[in-house]
């Protein structure tokens, strides 16, 4: 079964009363699952739909055993080989996060769950200790963070990404990362001396620089300002940063594009980056309830130019397109990315990192020594 296929099941839900601090209030039926429960109002006072709002729901961290870190990419539209995700789910709360659909794998809805019950691979560190040193390893940069925010507000308690880069420094092995947390300033100690060696490169998203907006779009994510002071900080440590301007929403932040544009290059971006916003699966429900809720008065005009920009679809998984869309809105949309970013002498390009240090042999453990007697 395809995207085009697939319909989400009838969730009475869907227009939930909005919970504080979350990006959807809906635990949205998976495409896997083959009934959905849901809450009848039986009138009896108490219901928290009639109460005019909902409790905060916590988040919920648990425990995994992974049984592999690094994944292979075959993708030919993203540019690298591997990746690693140090957690399932993510708290920051996106509503368009293309990876909410990953849930669905764990028998748990995209929607809430999705950011607020969260998996830790809590032996991530050991398991990519192991995979590096295996021989049959090509040593490429690795991506952290591409299904999920290797620094949103859980890694303060769980501290597996300063794990993975703990590892990555002492082999000497290059990396990328992408994240919309100033929690990543946190780490600048190694990414300070990646960076020396040429080995780091580091992507901030930004998607707005309204924080009403972003409150809505990203409940749980840093503030506008405070990403763009991650921004500074990083490049004051050495560290060569890029800003993500993503995804671009038509009649969302997509009138931003310029400025967001000149706030990068103002914080010392060296280059810019930019998707198109992307609907798979469980995203396009989530994505149509959030715009009802909050943008009314625009969402049939969002709505119909994100379908001129995917062929007339909702959503078109086509490696060739999926990124960047197609037709005149989105060639518009390149030109005045590339054109904002070319008047500010910035590039659309990550450096290029050193790989020629890497070197499995600072992980293996020292021999214990013998006795004597």
């Amino acid at each position: 079964m395809n995207e085009a296929e697939w319909q989400p099941l009838p969730d009475p839900r869907q227009r939930a009363v909005p919970v504080k601090g979350r990006g959807t209030a809906t635990r949205l039926a998976h495409r896997f699952a083959s009934t959905d429960k849901g809450r009848e109002d039986d009138g009896w006072p108490g219901d928290a739909a009639d109460a005019g709002g909902r409790e905060a729901v916590p988040t919920e961290v648990s425990p995994e055993h992974a049984r592999s870190i690094l994944a292979r990419n075959d993708s030919p539209d993203i540019p690298f080989t591997w990746s690693l995700n140090p957690y399932r789910g993510c708290e920051h709360g996106c509503i368009y996060c293309y990876a909410r659909p990953t849930h669905s794998y764990l028998n748990l809805s995209p929607g809430l769950d999705f950011e607020t019950r969260l998996v830790a691979k809590v032996n991530a560190a050991e398991l990519l200790k192991a995979e590096l040193q295996r021989p049959s390893h090509t040593c490429s940069p690795i991506n952290i963070g591409s299904a999920t925010d290797a620094w949103q507000p859980v890694e303060r308690e769980w501290r597996l990404t300063r794990g993975l880069l703990e590892v990555l420094d002492a082999c000497r092995h290059p990396f990328t990362a992408v994240t919309k947390s100033s929690g990543i300033e946190r780490d600048i100690d190694l990414l300070a001396r990646a960076a020396e060696r040429r080995q780091a490169y580091v992507m901030v998203s930004l998607t707005t620089l309204d924080g009403e907006l972003c409150r809505k779009l990203e409940p749980r994510a840093a503030a506008p300002w405070r990403r763009l002071q991650t921004v500074r900080r990083l490049r004051e440590a050495g560290v060569p940063v890029g800003v993500n301007v993503a995804p671009i929403i038509p009649f969302v932040n997509e009138p931003e594009i310029e400025r967001l544009v000149d706030a990068a290059a103002d914080a010392g971006a060296s280059a810019i980056h930019y998707t198109i916003v992307r609907l798979p699966w469980e995203v396009l429900p989530l994505f149509q309830s959030w715009l009802a809720d909050h943008l009314p008065e625009r969402a049939d005009r969002v709505m119909a130019r994100i379908r001129e920009m995917r062929g007339g679809r909702d959503y078109d998984a086509n490696f060739s397109l999926r990124m960047k869309g197609q037709g005149v809105w989105a060639d518009l949309i390149r030109q005045r990315v590339r054109g904002a970013a070319a008047r500010r002498g910035i590039g659309h390009g990550g450096p290029a990192l050193d790989c020629s240090a890497f070197d499995p042999a600072w992980l293996r453990e020292p021999a214990a020594q013998g006795s004597l007697f």
